[in-house]
This record gives C-alpha cells, sequence and structure tokens, in this order.
C-alpha cells in the first residue's frame, strides 16, 4: 500500500463526510453533465495518504481481466461484470475509434499492476450502471496486514497523474477528494501533467511507451479498419454484428446517435454490446 508523508486524519474526514453527505437511492444509469470544482478549493485541502478504514455496504469482487486505465472485469457470485471506475477518466487505449492517448498505456498498465487477480470490495455511490451497462463503483484494495483498512484505487490512479478528476452527478461522492490528489499531481507535474503530455511538441503516446496496440490488427478484416457494426435498436439495447451475419449489410451505423464500429469483438464486448444472435 502506498504511503504519503502526511496525517491519515485529513482523508478519513473527506471520506466520512463524502460518505454521509451522499444519498444512496439507485438510479438506471449516470448523467452526463459533469461537476467541476475549482483549482483554489482544491488546493486548500491538505494532502493526506490514501489508505483509511474501508467504508461500510461494499460488494467484494475478483478481478479477472483489466481492460484499461480505468475499466476492469470482476466477478461476482460466479457472474462476470464490467465495472467503470467513477470519479475519474484515464487516457483513451482501446477505443477504435480514437488514437491512443498520452499516458493512455501507462495508465493501464499501472492499473493491471494494481488490480490484475486481486480480490477488491466494490463501492456504488448513486447510479448503478452507465449508459453501457457496465457497473459504475469506486474500487477499494483491501491491506491484507491491515483488517477493515484499504485504498481506493480510483483515488490513487488520479494521484499518481495515471487519470484526471472526471465527475458525473449524481455519483460525486469523492469529488473534493480527487480534486484535491489532481491538485497534487499537477503541482508536481506527475505522469500525464509531466512534460510527455503538456510539452508545446508532446511525444506522441507510441514513443513515450512502446505498445502493440497501435498495430491492432481487427477481426474480421485482417487489417486496422473496423469491420464490427455495433448497432442501437428501437429499444436502446446496444447490439453488434459481424460480417457474415444476416443482418450486417443491412445495419446503418449511425454515429452521431452514439453507434459506433469496432475492431474487435472484445472491444465491443468491453464497451457493454452484445453479439446478434443471428
Amino acid at each position: 500500500m502506498s504511503r504519503l508523508a502526511s496525517p491519515i486524519l485529513a482523508l478519513s474526514a473527506l471520506l466520512f463526510a463524502a460518505c454521509a453527505s451522499t444519498a444512496h437511492a439507485p438510479s438506471s444509469s449516470a448523467t452526463h453533465t459533469p461537476s467541476t470544482v475549482s483549482a483554489a478549493s482544491a488546493a486548500t485541502a491538505s494532502a493526506a495518504p490514501l489508505e483509511t478504514t474501508l467504508p461500510a455496504g461494499l460488494t467484494e469482487a475478483n478481478v479477472t481481466r483489466v481492460v484499461d486505465g480505468d475499466t476492469i472485469h470482476v466477478d461476482i457470485a460466479s457472474q462476470d461484470f464490467t465495472v467503470r471506475y467513477i470519479g475519474m477518466n484515464a487516457p483513451e487505449t482501446v477505443d477504435p475509434n480514437k488514437p491512443v492517448e498520452c499516458y493512455g498505456p501507462e495508465a493501464s498498465a499501472r492499473n493491471k499492476q494494481l488490480v490484475t487477480g486481486q480480490t477488491v470490495e466494490l463501492e456504488k455511490d448513486v447510479s448503478e450502471t452507465d449508459q453501457y451497462g457496465r457497473l459504475l463503483r469506486f474500487v477499494w484494495l483491501p491491506d491484507s496486514s491491515h483488517p477493515g483498512q484499504g485504498e481506493m484505487v480510483d483515488a490513487l490512479l488520479v494521484q499518481e497523474g495515471y487519470a484526471r478528476l472526471d465527475t458525473f452527478p449524481p455519483d460525486v461522492r469523492y469529488e473534493a477528494l480527487f480534486a484535491q490528489l489532481q491538485q497534487q499531481a499537477q503541482t508536481a507535474r506527475t505522469g500525464l501533467w509531466g512534460a510527455v503530455c503538456t510539452s508545446a511538441t508532446p511525444i506522441p503516446a507510441t514513443q513515450a511507451a512502446p505498445t502493440a496496440i497501435g498495430n491492432e490488427v481487427c477481426d474480421y478484416s485482417g487489417t486496422q479498419q473496423p469491420v464490427i457494426k455495433g448497432n442501437i435498436n428501437s429499444s436502446g439495447e446496444r447490439i453488434y454484428h459481424v460480417p457474415g451475419q444476416q443482418f450486417y449489410d443491412q445495419t446503418q451505423i449511425d454515429e452521431a446517435s452514439g453507434e459506433r464500429w469496432f475492431c474487435t469483438e472484445q472491444e465491443a464486448l468491453d464497451a457493454g454490446w452484445r453479439k446478434s444472435k443471428s
């Protein structure tokens, strides 16, 4: 577990206040209007270590796969779920419609280092899932040597400069904490706040951290051209079609309405789409 040279009481107070002030009523999905916290208010909060007493009401899960810097697959009671960390956003690495972003491969690697194969505890804020059907959760790593203690992975990634503050109401429980941690990372020019991503001529992500993602061969095309169609039907269900399926040719993709192309079937599944049955 990581430690910083400052009192644990500051973080405990922030966490207690956040848990006490947020309702637990379920919601079908998160809204998409970002919430903001001023840099000035973030800077006034004192630095604190991230390990603290685990909050109540957590759900135990086993991490089965890390997708990228802010998304994982977990097993809960023998069922597979995709979990999207909330309160933060890591640079993109797996979206076939976007280039690999600066510090994305590093964020993915750090997330894998932290949680691969681990038993974690999931904390819900207000929303149950996002628009892609992924569980929205804060992810806690228990400290096996100190029962009842642990640290939040979402917050740690922000503190270390692998992710940015990115909160969407109503899921804003730890917004002040994340703003404080981001301010620390910016001041220290840590991770994505360093010269590699903020200089006038930033080093391309492929040079900063070589990765095979940029040379990925897409399913069914044998090239880097994505051909899997991610369609949203009239009921709002997200279904993907692959070449050779019955409705593939007649399916038209309207990216303005949220439909998209996928390079691989795994990317479609990770984004919350299911495969067409015909």
